[in-house]
């Protein structure tokens, strides 16, 4: 049986920025660490397409320390197995981007589903009114959820640069909110 591993593609954040990032303390010790999940049948790198870093910067941003970035193909076993890899590594927060819409290949909703312990429907409800304020449709329509699977907060985003960017800053407090609870529950 093949690891976990050999069906993800796993990407690098920028070096640069992450190493200017531990000089300037923006990822402390102790921050919680993400392990972002990119769903897509069509590759997320090429000339011009630098998703997997400017998701990496913007959580950084917020108080994320950036595990790994993966790639998925939109097939729901290949996304819950990478949802599956950072919940089992211990990852405070696995992001999806992509997936989350209404076409025959949009399945991360369904994989994100299979994992989940309980619903946090709070945060996705956020996420869709934010991304209509600002104008990201893709946002505004998405079927991506939110939920917890074991001590991990799982968040489905829609994949423009718009609904990234929105979504990231809407979500921040609130799964740090989540994360602070989980982990003070863990204690007892």
């Amino acid at each position: 049986m093949a690891s976990t591993h050999d069906a993800l593609d796993f990407l690098e954040p920028d070096e640069a920025f992450l190493r200017a990032a531990e000089l300037e303390g923006d990822s402390a010790p102790g921050a919680p660490c993400a392990l972002v999940v990119l769903v897509g049948d069509r590759r997320f790198e090429g000339p011009g397409d630098d998703t997997h870093r400017m998701v990496s910067e913007l959580l950084t941003e917020i108080g994320f320390q950036v595990d790994a970035v993966v790639r998925a193909k939109s097939k729901k076993s290949e996304i819950r197995k990478a949802i599956e890899t950072g919940v089992v590594g211990g990852v405070d927060l696995v992001l999806t981007i992509g997936g989350t819409g209404v076409g025959p290949r949009d399945k991360t909703p369904e994989a994100t589903r299979a994992v989940i312990d309980k619903m946090v429907p709070g945060v996705s409800q956020a996420l869709r009114s934010s991304g209509q304020a600002c104008g990201a449709v893709d946002a505004c329509t998405s079927r991506g959820i939110c939920g917890v699977s074991g001590s991990t907060v799982v968040v489905n985003l829609a994949p423009s640069r718009q609904a990234i960017r929105d979504g990231l800053a809407t979500m921040g407090p609130l799964v740090n909110h989540l994360i602070g609870e989980l982990n003070e529950h863990s204690i007892d």
